[in-house]
Formats: C-alpha cells, sequence, structure tokens
C-alpha cells in the first residue's frame, strides 16, 4: 500500500484548457486493461522536456529529443506494457509509425507528436496493437480526462499519481494539472518515471525550457527508490496560453516567479507520490544533507544513504542500526570530510533524536529513541556536514520484502 499518499478522486483534477485526454484498452501486453493514453494539445501550445541520462536510451525518447525542437507539439500518446527500448532500427521505426497514425487522426504533422512508452525492456512494440487502440482513445478525448489517463499510465504502481491547483496570474487564473507515474527502476538522470505536467499560461519557450529543467532537478532528480536508471525517463511540461495572461517572458519578473514556485510545488508533489508509491515501500523517508560546500556533494551523501540496500532493509525493520548511515556517508565520496565535525539527527513528526557527533555515537543518544523514531511511517534523515553553507534534499522510500516479489514476477 501507497505510504499516507491521499486516494485520489476524479473532482480533485482540474481541467486545463487547451488539453483533452482519452484512454483505451489496446492489449500491448496484457489484455482488459487501459494501457494507451492519448493527449491532444491546442493549437499554438508549447511543450519542453526533460529525458533519461541512460545511454541506451529508448526509441520513444530519441524520438521526443528530435521532435520537441521542432515546433510546436499538439499531441502525446503514451502507451504501458512495452518500453520500446533496446529495439534498435525497427523500435524507431514503430515509434515514428505511433507520431505518424496519431498525426493522421489528428490532422497534424507526425513531428508535432511526442510518443512515451513504458513498460518492459528488450520486447518489440506490438505497433499494431497500439495504431489499432488509437481511434477508441480519440474518441474518448475530453477536458476531464486526467483522472483516467493517470491510471492508464501505470504499471506497477499500485494508485495514480496527479496533482492540481490554480494560481492568480495578471489578473487571470491559471490552471495547473499534472501525472506522473513510476513505482521501481527509480533513479535520478531523470528519476524513472513519466511525469506530464500542464498549465494554461501564456509563457515563452526559452523560459519554458528552463523551467522544466530546474522543476525536474528539485522533484523528480530528488528522488530514488533503488538506483537504477531507467531506458525511458520523461518529464514533459506544457503551456496552452489559453489562460489570455500576457505572455511571461522576463525571468526576473513576478508573473514568471508565481508560475515557477507552483510548477516546482506540483512536480515535488507529483515526484514524492512516486516514492509513496515505491514498489513494496512501507515507509517515506526524506534526507536532508546540510552544511556542504556545494549542492552537490550534499546530493552525494544524500544519495548514498538513500540508495543503500542496508540502510533502507534497516528502516523496514525499524532496526536503529544506524552504523550502517554513518557507513554510507563515509563512502560518498567526499574525501576530506572531517568526521568528527559530522552530525546526524533521525526524526519524526515533532520529535528529532540526535543519533550521532564527534565521529561516533551521541552521548544523549538511546537506542529505544532511534527504534520509536523508526517505527513511524514518516521519517526524516538529517546529516549536517559542518563544511559550509549548501544543502539538498532527497526522499526515498524503505526496501520490503515485497519489492523482491514485484521485480522478481514482473514479466509474468
Amino acid at each position: 500500500m501507497p505510504v499516507n499518499l491521499p486516494v485520489l478522486q476524479p473532482a480533485d483534477l482540474l481541467p486545463v484548457p487547451g488539453v483533452r485526454l482519452g484512454v483505451a484498452e489496446a492489449g500491448i501486453r496484457k489484455a482488459n486493461r487501459r494501457d494507451l493514453t492519448l493527449i491532444e494539445l491546442a493549437a499554438g501550445s508549447r511543450a519542453a522536456g526533460v529525458f533519461t541520462l541512460n545511454r541506451f536510451c529508448a526509441a520513444p525518447v530519441q524520438l521526443c529529443k528530435q521532435h520537441l525542437p521542432g515546433g510546436r507539439i499538439q499531441a502525446l500518446v503514451i502507451n504501458t506494457g512495452v518500453a520500446n527500448a533496446g529495439t534498435g532500427e525497427q523500435g524507431l521505426a514503430n515509434a515514428h509509425a505511433t507520431c505518424v497514425e496519431a498525426g493522421r487522426l489528428l490532422g497534424i504533422a507526425p513531428e508535432q507528436v511526442l510518443p512515451f512508452s513504458t513498460g518492459v525492456i528488450l520486447e518489440p512494440l506490438p505497433v499494431d496493437r497500439l495504431v489499432a487502440g488509437l481511434p477508441a482513445a480519440q474518441g474518448d478525448l475530453r477536458a476531464d480526462g486526467w483522472f483516467d489517463a493517470a491510471h492508464a499510465i501505470m504499471t506497477t504502481d499500485t494508485a495514480p499519481k496527479a496533482v492540481s491547483r490554480q494560481i492568480q496570474i495578471g489578473g487571470r487564473t491559471v490552471t495547473l494539472t499534472g501525472i506522473s507515474k513510476g513505482a521501481g527502476m527509480i533513479k535520478p538522470n531523470m528519476a524513472t518515471m513519466l511525469g506530464f505536467l500542464a498549465c494554461d499560461a501564456s509563457v515563452a519557450q526559452p523560459l519554458l525550457d528552463s523551467l522544466a529543467k530546474e522543476a525536474s532537478e528539485v522533484s523528480f532528480n530528488s528522488i530514488t527508490i533503488d538506483g537504477d536508471t531507467s531506458t525511458n525517463d520523461s518529464f514533459i511540461v506544457i503551456a496552452t496560453g489559453q489562460a489570455g495572461n500576457d505572455e511571461i517572458a522576463d525571468p526576473l519578473g513576478a508573473d514568471f516567479h508565481t508560475l515557477r514556485e507552483a510548477v516546482i510545488d506540483v512536480s515535488i508533489r507529483l515526484a514524492q507520490a512516486i516514492v509513496r508509491d515505491g514498489e513494496g515501500a512501507t515507509k517515506f523517508i526524506t534526507i536532508v544533507v546540510e552544511g556542504g560546500v556545494d549542492r552537490d556533494e550534499c546530493r552525494k551523501v544524500a544519495y548514498a544513504i538513500g540508495q543503500s540496500p542496508l540502510v533502507k532493509t534497516a528502516f523496514f525493520a525499524s532496526d536503529p542500526n544506524l552504523g550502517r548511515i554513518l557507513a554510507a556517508i563515509g563512502y560518498a565520496g567526499i574525501t576530506d570530510l572531517d568526521v568528527d565535525r559530522l552530525r546526524v539527527w533521525l526524526g519524526a513528526a515533532n520529535e528529532e533524536v540526535l543519533v550521532a557527533e564527534r565521529g561516533g555515537r551521541a552521548a544523549t543518544y538511546r537506542e529505544e529513541d532511534g527504534a520509536r523514531v523508526m517505527k513511524e511511517s514518516e521519517i526524516t534523515i538529517r546529516v549536517d556536514l559542518a563544511r559550509g553553507q549548501a544543502g539538498a534534499i532527497v526522499w526515498t522510500c524503505d526496501f520490503s520484502y515485497d519489492y523482491v516479489k514485484i521485480n522478481a514476477d514482473y514479466r509474468s
């Protein structure tokens, strides 16, 4: 079960003017499940994206990178079940065929379509089934299709992930709605997931490009479940321009500041939802590293802790074997770290326990205090490196028996 993830209702999600979504059962991998999503964007919409750094990136990722700079995007096609990664030239041909058929149905150029796939790697995409399912997805297009789309992009997720909010820009109401999927194979660069966030603001393309990168860095690139970077990670930010505000073009202006804060907020909530629904997760863990020379070294420490199987299994068992945290800090790659100055706290709710200082166990620390904190479903690990003023936050979860079961049975 997801860790404190609110149960999503259709009414929770707000339509974004200029966006329509439709889903269909295409039988791409399994019968009788919604596995195909079509998103139609109003003419004049702008899109920006951030993608996986895995060198074995999937065919749809390669095609998205080609299509995004070429003009205005008007459609997205998302399939689950098969990742279309590790599929060579045929995989690229299948991704292109997806764009051609979607473009034909919607009366737009193939280059105005972005394809996305998620699922099993190294298996051919059944493009004939995908293409056959597109008319049904087109027939289902509607402004209030976000809830169904959030379900249709799931793989091993146990719950849909979606967020909406509204802000005021230039006297106009701007709506933001986003959906994401992901539960395993999660590590930054991008985090292994699909994320789609749309708003109806009018935004200059250079600002939208920078906003997508900045938002991903503090959200989807700040989560980890198992340390695996996927072949298909994609995060797309869309601005349809339907709100009627003056185009946001000044990166220092109040309007961009308002939009930036909202996009980052929605992105963080979508990223955290992925961690809360991590495969087999029973605990949501926030890792705060402060006092670093720069953000990069703080992130190194946070990821070393968050990706350690020994740390994660100890948290699953509520076992305060907290020397594992110190070991992870020690191998994070800071060669001149003064461990005698470092301090580590464990916290939950309104309680924070000092665990380590002066190179060892804190004099005030008692194991029963650590055990009490670790029984909570939401826990914070705070580390002060005592080297500078920089900091970073990473979110992760524990490792349970179910993580192994889910991934052992993934293809069945």
